[in-house]
């Protein structure tokens, strides 16, 4: 789940009902984390900066991360818990393929926009830090493996022409990454809209062809 204040999202932890105080501070660092990468470098953020963000000591940082990498790779996982959550449609591939792909990568687009940074900043330590380097490839190894399953289960079932899966599969996600770290990594936000009809498009018209975005875009067919 996420809150927003300001018009910026705040991110909830998975947590019992009874909160406890170290709840409440490890999201207090994770919000102040947040809150930074809208407007700032990963690589200009430092322990005491956050922490001081944060209301926190520094030494409470390390009750709960071993550094910022550490840090980052636990919002980079909360990340992808929740686009997973959010494309559960088209990879159950319940009901017609196309429109549950168009509502998969709405939402996927919906939850990018509210935690871009995240990514942004990931993308940008990755190739100086061998912690965030070794978070990103898992981070897209687990997509693109979850994509090329479901392309070569739909062309197991006929719905897709045959087309070696995995490379068409690694092409679209990392569109999609590097969109989403380009118009949302900061603030101001490119068009959510924009982005998201630009991605429908690309997705739709490689896997099911150009026929098929007339079933996207309904008002382009008047």
């Amino acid at each position: 789940m996420s809150k927003k204040q300001n018009g910026k999202p705040k991110i909830v932890l998975k947590r019992s009902t009874s909160i406890r105080k170290s709840d409440i501070t490890r999201q207090s660092i994770l919000d102040a984390a947040l809150d930074y990468l809208w407007t700032h470098p990963y690589r200009k953020l430092t322990v005491n900066e956050l922490m001081s963000r944060a209301g926190s000591s520094r030494s409470a940082f390390y009750r709960y991360y071993e550094d910022l990498p550490a840090m980052m790779e636990h919002l980079l996982n909360e990340y992808k818990d929740k686009i997973m959550a959010a494309t559960t449609a088209w990879f159950k591939g319940e009901g017609d393929p196309i429109s549950m792909l168009k509502d998969s990568l709405g939402n996927m687009v919906e939850v990018s926009y509210q935690y871009g940074p995240i990514l942004r900043a990931v993308l940008d330590a990755a190739p100086m830090n061998e912690r965030l380097e070794k978070a990103w490839t898992s981070f897209a190894k687990g997509f693109d493996d979850a994509v090329t399953q479901q392309i070569e289960h739909q062309q197991k079932a006929g719905l897709l022409k045959p087309f070696d899966a995995r490379p068409v599969a690694t092409a679209l996600n990392r569109m999609d990454s590097e969109m989403v770290s380009h118009h949302f990594g900061h603030s101001p936000r490119g068009s959510q809209t924009d982005v998201r009809d630009a991605i429908i498009r690309i997705w739709v018209a490689t896997l099911y062809g150009n026929e098929a975005l007339k079933t996207c875009f309904l008002e382009e067919n008047t």
